[in-house]
C-alpha cells in the first residue's frame, strides 16, 4: 500500500462551498511518520456537526472540506515506533487528532479541552497541512488518537460511538450519573438522544424520552427500551413531571426554551446541554436554578482514555448504535434526511464498500 516515506494522493468527498453539497475531491495525505498509523477507512458515521461544518453554520469552515469524525478503519501500515497496533486490526478515530500534550487538560486525560487541540477535519495539522476527515478511503493519524475496537463490537454500528456515544458516556461519567437508580430524561431522539437512552438503561436508570410529538413513541419504548415517553407540548404531562428528574440530557441541535426542562429537575438536578453547535444564545431565568440548587452543564465529546473505557463498557453490555447504512454517493441525500429527522437513528457511510470515486 505504498511507502511509509511518501505522500499519497486519494479522493474523498468534500464540500466546496457553503451550499454543503459534497462531491469528489482529490488531495494528498501526509506521509506516515514514526508515530503514525495509516488507516483504511471502513465506515464513518454522519454527525450533525458534519452538516454544520459543511454549510459553514459555525462560521469558520475552510474549503474544500472533507467531513467525517466517527471512524472505523483497518490498520494498513505502522510508523517505525508504533507498537500498540498490528497490521489488520480494526481501530477507531474520533473528533481530534492532535493536542499540545503539555497543558492541564492534556495531563489529566481531558485532551479534548486542550486549547491547541487539532480537529479531525477543518483544521491545520502540525505540518501546516489541512486536516481532512473520513469521507475518504484513508487517513493518517498519530497513534495517540487511535483506539482498538474490542472483539464482539460490530464495526458499522460502532462508528457513531466515537462521537454520539462518547458524548453521552463522558457526560454521565463525569457528572456522577453512571450509577443505578437515577431517573433521567432524554430530550430529543436523534443520533445522540438514542445513545443517551441506551447508555442510561445500561447504567440502570429509569428513562423518559421527551419529544415534541407522538411519532417516536414506539421507537423509544419498544425498540430502545425507554420506560416512559412524554410530549413536551402537553402542559399537563409536563406539570405532572415537575421536580422529578435527577438529570435531563438535552440533545436538541436547534435553539429552544430551557425553562420547561429546568422545571422538571428535582433538587440538585442537572440539565445537560449536548446538542452541538447552536448559533443563537440560549436564555433562562437564573432564579429557576437557585430555587432548586439546579445546574446547567455542557461537555465536549470525551478523552481517548474515556473512549477506551466506553468501548469496553459497550462490549460488556452489548451497547451499539442503531444505524442506517448508506454508500458514499448517497451522502448528500443522507445530510438532507438527517436535517429532517428522517433516520433511525444514525447514518453510517460504508466507505470501503462504496464504488471508488471518479
Amino acid at each position: 500500500m505504498g511507502s511509509l516515506d511518501g505522500e499519497r494522493s486519494i479522493t474523498g468527498w468534500a464540500a466546496k462551498d457553503s451550499s454543503g453539497l459534497l462531491s469528489p475531491y482529490s488531495y494528498t495525505l501526509r506521509k506516515t511518520g514514526p508515530e503514525d498509523v495509516f488507516i483504511k477507512v471502513l465506515y464513518c458515521g454522519i454527525c450533525h456537526t458534519d452538516v454544520h461544518q459543511a454549510k459553514n453554520e459555525v462560521g469558520f469552515s475552510k474549503y474544500p472540506l472533507v467531513p467525517g469524525h466517527e471512524v472505523i478503519g483497518e490498520v494498513v501500515e505502522l510508523g517505525s515506533v508504533v507498537s500498540r497496533f498490528r497490521i489488520g486490526e480494526t481501530v477507531g478515530v474520533g473528533g481530534i487528532v492532535g493536542c499540545c500534550g503539555a497543558c492541564e487538560p492534556c495531563n489529566s486525560d481531558a485532551e479534548q479541552y486542550c486549547r491547541k487541540k487539532i480537529w479531525s477535519y477543518n483544521d491545520v495539522y502540525l505540518d501546516g497541512k489541512t486536516t481532512q476527515g473520513a469521507f475518504a478511503p484513508n487517513m493518517v493519524v498519530n497513534q495517540k488518537f487511535v483506539v482498538k475496537i474490542p472483539d464482539g463490537l460490530p464495526p458499522a454500528e460502532t462508528a457513531p460511538l466515537f462521537c454520539a456515544g462518547l458524548t453521552a458516556y463522558s457526560l454521565m461519567k463525569n457528572l456522577g450519573l453512571n450509577k443505578p437508580g437515577l431517573k433521567g430524561g432524554i430530550l430529543g431522539l436523534g443520533g445522540l438522544g438514542h445513545m443517551g437512552v441506551k447508555f442510561a438503561k445500561a447504567m440502570g436508570h429509569h428513562v423518559t424520552v421527551i419529544s415534541s410529538s407522538e411519532k417516536k413513541r414506539d421507537e423509544a419504548i419498544n425498540h430502545l427500551g425507554a420506560d416512559e415517553y412524554m410530549i413536551s407540548s402537553d402542559p399537563s404531562a409536563m406539570q405532572a413531571a415537575n421536580d422529578s428528574f435527577n438529570y435531563i440530557l438535552d440533545t436538541l441541535p436547534v435553539h429552544h426554551r430551557l425553562e420547561p426542562y429546568i422545571s422538571l429537575l428535582k433538587l440538585d438536578g442537572k440539565l445537560i446541554l449536548s446538542g452541538g453547535f447552536i448559533s443563537s444564545p440560549m436564555q433562562f431565568f437564573v432564579s429557576m436554578l437557585n430555587m432548586g440548587r439546579k445546574s446547567i452543564y455542557g461537555s465536549l465529546m470525551g478523552s481517548i482514555a474515556e473512549t477506551e473505557e466506553m468501548l469496553e463498557f459497550c462490549a460488556k453490555k452489548g451497547v451499539t448504535s442503531t444505524i442506517e447504512l448508506v454508500k458514499m454517493d448517497q451522502v448528500n441525500s443522507a445530510f438532507e434526511r438527517m436535517e429532517k429527522g428522517d433516520v433511525k437513528f444514525r447514518f453510517v457511510v460504508d466507505v470501503a464498500g462504496s464504488n471508488p470515486s471518479p
